[in-house]
């Protein structure tokens, strides 16, 4: 039997140890992305792999979840959610260059196409870049485009790994990578409420209502094979909780609520929002309330300074280290003498980094003060 095209792809990859990939797919109107291309690069051989066509992945699902095998990509966090869906597959060895650019220098949300003119001086058209993958024949320019997207990827990611190495900065992008690695696309619908705007403003009643619109919301756009915004939006979703209408009258109240989902889904909703209402109360756990703006906000804005001070001296993109909502529950923690929180900026090398020097400044024994040439720098107390 001959040897198919991905088979012969996995095989190269085996005796090489590597390979990049990216995909091409159509986020619009669906509840999760549709796969409309995968292209893998080997060397310097470039496949472009057609879902629309038909293939069996299974090959190269193997390939990406060896840790022997390295897997480039750029921004591949959807990617390999994708992936993962589709070909049921895992990663473990990923290195994703636009992480690694972060480490290096660069923007921690520099594109594929900046960053090959500012690393390797080559440059790419993206005249493509919003075609519909979905429609087939694919022209000319789209597969051209998409072999484009892979063709300098390795070296791109040499020339990074390179730089990195000398900087002493290779494993700290790696540990980051495992982020990328282990991404999905697959959502838990009993906990989706979570993600909801202002739940924290809502009483225990109103967020098991809440909740229940999630996962009905959720599981409904999941059937229908619709965008979640598309069944309810998620101002419609919490003003249900908070009004609790008990009939089509009350709901079509609702701002959100147009005549059309009265008439379609109005019977449904009034039953999950009773269902909700006789639910356990959801408590908020003390890790998931919203610290007082007032209280903390300048604590924070002073964790903030430390941040952005040893990411200046680090030559890194200060979003790699720390986000506002790092440091807001860091801040509320120490206040309030609970343990640490499980955020990203106390863990592995941001540790190492800043910290626990983070943890030291509002435990009162660091202080931050203006220096010759004004300066900031960090005292010991």
């Amino acid at each position: 039997m001959p040897e198919t095209t991905v088979e012969r792809l996995a095989a190269a990859a085996r005796e090489q140890g590597r390979l990049g990939l990216d995909t091409e797919f159509m986020p619009e109107g669906r509840y999760r992305p549709l796969l409309c291309l995968v292209q893998i690069v080997v060397g310097t051989d470039i496949e472009v792999l057609d879902p629309f066509e038909g293939y069996d992945p299974e090959p190269l699902a193997q390939v990406l979840a060896d840790p022997a095998i390295e897997v480039v990509l750029h921004a591949g966090r959807q990617d390999v959610a994708i992936l993962r869906r589709e070909w049921k597959t895992t990663f473990t060895n990923v290195f994703d260059t636009q992480v690694a650019a972060g480490f290096a220098g660069f923007s921690a949300q520099a594109g594929y196409n900046g960053l090959l003119h500012d690393v390797l001086r080559i440059r790419l058209p993206k005249t493509a870049s919003f075609t519909r993958w979905d429609a087939r024949p694919l022209t000319a320019e789209q597969v051209s485009y998409a072999r484009g997207d892979v063709e300098h990827l390795l070296p791109l990611a040499d020339e990074l790994q390179r730089r990195l190495g000398e900087r002493g900065r290779l494993e700290w992008a790696r540990e980051e990578c495992l982020a990328i690695a282990a991404a999905s696309d697959e959502r838990d619908p009993e906990e989706v409420w979570r993600r909801l705007p202002r739940t924290n403003g809502l009483d225990p009643s109103e967020r098991a209502v809440a909740k229940a619109l999630g996962v009905w919301r959720e599981r409904t756009a999941a059937r229908e094979d619709r965008p979640v915004g598309s069944v309810l939006r998620d101002p419609t979703v919490v003003e249900l909780a908070k009004r609790t209408p008990r009939g089509r009258r009350e709901l079509s109240q609702i701002r959100g609520i147009t005549p059309d989902v009265v008439r379609r889904r109005g019977d449904e909703l009034i039953e999950v929002i009773e269902r909700g209402t006789h639910a356990e109360p959801i408590k908020l756990e003390e890790s998931d309330r919203v610290p007082s703006e007032a209280v903390d906000g300048p604590t924070t804005a002073l964790a903030e300074s430390l941040v952005r001070l040893r990411a200046q001296e680090a030559g890194l993109a200060y979003e790699l280290i720390a986000a506002r909502a790092d440091l807001v529950p860091i801040v509320g923690s120490a206040r309030r003498g609970l343990p640490e929180p499980s955020v990203r900026t106390l863990q592995g090398w941001r540790r190492e980094l800043v910290g626990a020097e983070l943890l030291e400044l509002l435990a009162g024994r660091r202080r931050l003060a203006v220096g010759d040439g004004g300066r900031v720098q960090i005292e010991t107390i």
